[in-house]
């Protein structure tokens, strides 16, 4: 009997505590949902692609649980599931950033087209904004998404510059990037805008063959980086598989715990350096 009036006594503490603290535990849980939600959101809007919030709560909460618990009946360790599902969290942000990613590696290899039908547009008396029609209404997505909400936002009071200017900012495209500055300019100073763009698509077209050859060299370092970034990894394995006690004594030791991070260190030094010499900005 006492033990039972004990248990009624900690039920009774525990509902008030959880009654007094819901209303923060609310407040917090909407304050975290606003935070998340208008950090995709927007992004989303950006790529045109519309998901309801609930929905898109639904799947980032989602995301962490389910990792979580293939990561648990993967491996029956509660710490490992709870890593996963730690890095569950950020699985939304990851796959919206690569679909960024991808939205504007499309766009600028759309860019060329673009110019041509722009300039052939100019040729055939068009003005420019009726160019930016013909390209918004002919050429596929993501370049007639974003050239038909220039049109939008022009039409709805805002200066032909500002949209280019908010279009550059949005894809971040080096190209484009060309492309909007000699438009300013040629708006200014009253250049042929034809030839500009003519000329345009003979320099994007030599920047791309440039940076294919340059790619291609570069191909072998990277590679490298890539193997010498797993080899210690799956040396370590193979050496844990067929004699667990070297890696053990290894591990045990204090020296040889002084060596391994020597050699960790060192490894990421190795990595990182081949990848940067690698790298050749165009």
């Amino acid at each position: 009997m006492t033990i039972l009036l004990i248990a009624v006594l900690i039920f009774i503490s525990l509902a008030a505590l959880f009654y007094a603290l819901y209303p923060f535990l609310e407040r917090g849980a909407q304050l975290w949902q606003k935070k998340r939600m208008g950090k995709f959101t927007p992004r989303l809007d950006n790529m045109f692609i519309q998901i309801a919030s609930p929905k898109l709560l639904l799947i980032d909460l989602g995301c962490p649980l389910a990792v979580g618990s293939l990561t648990f009946l993967l491996t029956k360790k509660p710490i490992f599931a709870g890593l996963a599902a730690f890095m569950g969290l950020v699985l939304v942000s990851f796959f919206i950033k690569f679909l960024e990613a991808a939205r504007k590696r499309k766009f600028s290899g759309q860019l060329v087209d673009g110019l041509m039908l722009l300039s052939g547009s100019l040729k055939a008396g068009l003005s420019l904004l009726q160019a930016f029609e013909a390209l918004a209404e002919e050429m596929p997505p993501p370049i007639s998404q974003e050239f038909n909400l220039v049109l939008r936002e022009n039409r709805m009071g805002v200066s032909l510059e500002d949209c280019l200017v908010k279009l550059r900012r949005r894809m971040e495209c080096e190209d484009l990037d060309m492309i909007v500055t000699a438009v300013l300019v040629a708006r200014e100073t009253g250049g042929n805008l034809t030839a500009i763009f003519s000329n345009l698509v003979v320099g994007i077209r030599e920047r791309n063959r440039l940076l294919g050859k340059v790619k291609a060299l570069c191909v072998q370092g990277k590679l490298q980086g890539r193997i010498m970034m797993f080899l210690p990894i799956v040396f370590a394995c193979a050496v844990y598989r067929f004699n667990p006690d070297f890696l053990t004594g290894f591990i045990n030791d204090p020296m040889g715990r002084m060596l391994l991070i020597y050699a960790v260190i060192s490894q990421l030094i190795g990595m990182f350096l081949i990848q940067r010499l690698s790298r050749v900005e165009i």
